[in-house]
């Protein structure tokens, strides 16, 4: 099962919990997709789009879950990142983390596998 990342903040995954859906954070909503990250992404986009941010949280979502939405598009240099075109089924995640700072002002991400 190929797993692509999501973070966001715990305000809003609490939210989506009660919502039973996630449809996407103000960037998301703003670009029309629900932006998701590979294993070898998510790093890179914590440190780009959440830095220093505190309170965040790491989904790990079954792409196998997500249907034809989910697109395979070129980005930062050129990079394919996954885009969901639609809500996020809370079905189709099988994790969710907290993503900590660590003393050096990082996140601590836990292993991950695409």
């Amino acid at each position: 099962m190929p797993i692509i990342y999501k973070i966001l903040p715990e305000a809003m995954w609490l939210q989506a919990q009660k919502d039973r859906v996630f449809r996407g954070s103000e960037v998301d909503l703003r670009d029309g997709f629900i932006h998701f990250s590979t294993a070898s992404q998510a790093v890179e986009t914590a440190a780009k789009h959440f830095a220093g941010q505190r309170d965040l949280v790491l989904l790990y979502v079954d792409t196998e879950r997500l249907g034809k939405n989910l697109k395979w598009e070129p980005s930062r240099g050129g990079a394919l990142f996954p885009h969901l075109y639609g809500d996020l089924a809370l079905t189709a995640v099988t994790k969710a983390v907290p993503l900590p700072l660590g003393p050096d002002g990082a996140h601590q991400f836990p292993p991950l596998t695409d």
